[in-house]
């Protein structure tokens, strides 16, 4: 089992620091922001996790994996886990060491140890900074 959590969860997991997406402005404002200047690639079934530690955020149904300034991956959800944006963990069950499309993610809230929230991964499209 691996464990994406939150900004707020970060000291209680080892997993990595995941930042949240302020929660002043519209979800749709701050993707649009994170995506601009980026150039969409082709869909993918599955992301690698082996060697990146990647920052999460929700906008609206989207879950973006932010491997680095350069590189996000966006997977539509269809909903469930937009608690991530309000400090929620996701939880993933990986049997190898890929992410995938149809994969099911789980958000939880860490303090009182209470799913909130669950939904399916979509394809992750890759967007890339010149």
């Amino acid at each position: 089992m691996r464990f994406l959590p939150t900004f707020a969860a970060a000291a209680l997991l080892s997993a990595g620091a995941i930042a949240a997406a302020p929660r002043d402005r519209a979800p749709d404002a701050d993707y649009q922001k994170l995506v601009a200047g980026k150039t969409a690639g082709k869909p993918q079934d599955c992301i690698d996790t082996r060697f990146t530690r990647p920052d999460l955020s929700a906008y609206g149904t989207k879950l973006v994996y932010r491997v680095s300034n350069k590189l996000v991956y966006v997977s539509e959800t269809g909903g469930g886990c937009e608690r991530v944006r309000r400090g929620d963990a996701l939880v993933t069950r990986q049997f190898q060491t890929r992410l995938c499309r149809g994969d099911i993610a789980q958000t939880v809230d860490l303090p009182a140890r209470i799913p909130t929230g669950s939904c399916a991964l979509g394809a992750f499209v890759p967007y890339r900074a010149p």
